[in-house]
């Protein structure tokens, strides 16, 4: 049925968003019409109840908030770490560089498991090697050390971006995107700046090795809440039979093939709408449907605590498709010039973030700053206000340009439509960016050098929500979010 909201012939991700009804004297209203298509099985993510998407996804987010804290901690730890053991500003750079570059290629390397099993399973998983790896962060003394705890902490923490935003593609409409990407932002800036706010105060007040520590003790907390909590989200289906395109996460021989007579005749009875979910709109009766409710069918039991808590769901198929993810993210980096564009903006926007938290963990520990591992951790304070601000903007603006734009469009929706909140937050950040090394440079006083930051902060999350917004609706797969993850960290 996913012919009567979308067309072949339309450029990727455009689709039917609202349903428009004309009022008479040049008046319209409309409804929106859920996109992806939902099922009638009450077990499709799609339909989960608020409760168990809002759990589900504040897991994800806490998830994100642990890895980005994990990476991000050991700024403020620098100072006392290099003279306790003897580490160079050289050695601590290197260490922070070999990280960058295992983050660069942890999504391609892992994310084919998550497509494989499942992503509950990797994100059990992956929660505990992180509860090892801090246990051996505050246990390290030497250099090869920490160049093996920075080396595999970002290798497995790379799965973070793209694990949360396969879980957001399971859970959330595309009306629903752009807040939810919003949120991610703000979750990853609260681990990128309010752990280093805290790892300052735990550095002065306890010792280095204590961040690493803690940062156990959360981890150990996550692996309980996911083992015990956290509900699978792939969703395989035959999607001409239930409603609902197939979903990138499985191979087009697992979600397209019919292989057995019985599916054949569900098919057959299929083609007949059942439910307002399977209503299309491409007649006179489609008028009278609300195609913003799911009509789920009675008939189909939900899945017990046990069933849903289940560890692997497999999905068949050739080792090919299994590696066919791990390259695939280069072949759509230069071959698809949305995601080119996309990702290297990405990149280039956490460029000036990594670039300024490294700045700030070298020259303020320097005259005429002298700073303490506390004071420089404040410093992330600005950039958390800053980037709160920018979502607290952008994430409701987002979600109504594009539900505005697709109603003046008769009702289709374009992602391009999300690049026009794009245009009022660049001044903020290449101006931001701007005043902060200048102000470093200068030797100004810190608050020109917290302001500048702030001030950057505030374009730049609403500008990496919307880059990852446009990817997941114009190119829905992983190989495509992996290709913006890979130049996310290498930038």
């Amino acid at each position: 049925m996913a012919e009567r909201y979308s067309d072949p012939a339309w450029p990727p991700g455009t689709v039917r968003l609202q349903q428009i009804f004309d009022k008479g004297n040049s008046h319209k209203d409309a409804n929106i019409i859920l996109q992806p298509r939902p099922t009638a099985d009450p077990n499709d993510p799609l339909n989960w109840t608020k409760k168990q998407k809002i759990l589900n996804y504040t897991l994800a987010c806490y998830y994100a908030v642990m890895v980005f804290a994990f990476v991000n901690a050991t700024s403020p730890t620098w100072g006392p770490m290099g003279d306790e053991l003897g580490f160079s500003s050289q050695t601590l750079t290197n260490t922070y560089a070999i990280g960058c570059a295992t983050l660069a290629l942890g999504a391609p390397m892992l994310i084919p498991f998550a497509l494989k099993y499942g992503s509950r399973p990797v994100y059990v998983l992956s929660s505990v090697a992180q509860f090892a790896i801090s246990i051996w962060a505050a246990r390290v003394f030497t250099a090869g050390g920490w160049w093996g705890v920075n080396a595999l902490q970002c290798w497995i923490g790379a799965l973070a971006e793209v694990l949360v935003q396969m879980t957001v593609a399971d859970l959330f409409f595309v009306h629903q995107r752009g807040l939810m990407n919003t949120i991610y932002i703000w979750c990853y800036n609260v681990g990128s700046n309010l752990a280093v706010t805290a790892a300052g105060f735990i550095t002065d007040g306890l010792g280095w090795r204590f961040v690493w520590y803690i940062c156990g003790i959360f981890f150990g907390v996550q692996c309980l809440m996911f083992f015990f909590g956290f509900e699978e989200t792939k969703y395989s289906v035959v999607p001409t039979l239930l409603g609902r395109r197939g979903s990138a996460v499985s191979a087009p021989t697992e979600t397209t093939n019919v292989r057995n007579k019985n599916e054949k005749e569900m098919l057959a009875k299929s083609t007949t709408p059942t439910s307002d979910v399977e209503a299309g709109v491409t007649n006179d009766d489609d008028a009278a449907r609300n195609l913003s409710v799911v009509q789920l069918d009675p008939n189909m039991p939900r899945k017990t605590y046990w069933q849903r808590m289940s560890l692997l769901k497999t999905t068949p198929g050739p080792w090919s498709h299994f590696l066919r993810h791990s390259y695939q993210p280069f072949m759509i980096l230069v071959s698809i010039p949305g995601v080119a564009f996309s990702s290297i903006t990405y990149g280039i926007l956490v460029a000036f973030g990594t670039v300024m938290t490294t700045a700030l963990s070298l020259y303020m520990l320097e005259p005429p700053y002298l700073f303490s591992a506390s004071q420089i951790g404040l410093m992330s304070l600005a950039p958390f206000i800053g980037s709160t601000l920018g979502s607290l903007v952008v994430g409701p603006l987002s979600d109504y340009v594009a539900l505005r734009l697709s109603k003046r469009n008769g009702g289709i929706y374009e992602p391009e439509f999300r690049f026009y909140c794009f245009l009022p937050f660049i001044p903020f950040q290449c101006g931001g960016a701007w005043y902060f090394a200048n102000a470093l440079a200068d030797g100004r006083h810190w608050s020109h050098i917290a302001v500048a930051y702030g001030i950057c902060n505030f374009g730049t999350a609403p500008l990496q929500s919307l880059a990852l917004t446009y990817m997941l609706d114009a190119y829905n797969g992983e190989s495509s979010l992996s290709s913006l993850q890979f130049c996310r960290f290498f930038g």
